[in-house]
């Protein structure tokens, strides 16, 4: 069993940056693939950005794609997710997400075995 613990969300104006952890235990995850989703109110849960075991290979959702970045140290267990210029419609709950089986990454949130409970990120205009 795997336990995954975001942390790094809060409350920033647009324009700023925050930085995402995901901290695993339970259960190595450095042969995992591993993503981020978000869910914002009254929206279905979407896909922002995944990264393969090794972290050779990252994706990204493209209303993300070149402000945000993800990476992991696989010494620590642990995935990031680094935001830049955020935007309010980057407003969400952002959640941490292990897909055993699958090295280089997957888009589709139903590939992933093992989620965190999420943490808040509000961007004010």
């Amino acid at each position: 069993q795997v336990q995954l613990v975001e942390s790094g969300g809060g409350l920033v104006q647009a324009g700023g940056s925050l930085r995402l952890s995901c901290a695993a235990s339970g259960r190595t995850v450095t042969s995992y693939a591993m993503g981020w989703f978000r869910q914002a109110p009254g929206k279905e849960r979407e896909f922002v950005a995944a990264i393969s075991w090794s972290g050779g290979n990252t994706y990204y959702a493209d209303s993300v794609k070149g402000r945000f970045t993800i990476s992991r140290d696989n010494a620590k267990n642990t995935v990031y997710l680094q935001m830049n210029s955020l935007k309010p419609e980057d407003t969400a709950v952002y959640y941490c997400a292990a897909a055993p089986g699958y090295y280089s990454g997957s888009y589709s949130q139903y590939d992933y075995a093992y989620w965190g409970q999420g943490t808040q990120v509000t961007v004010s205009s």
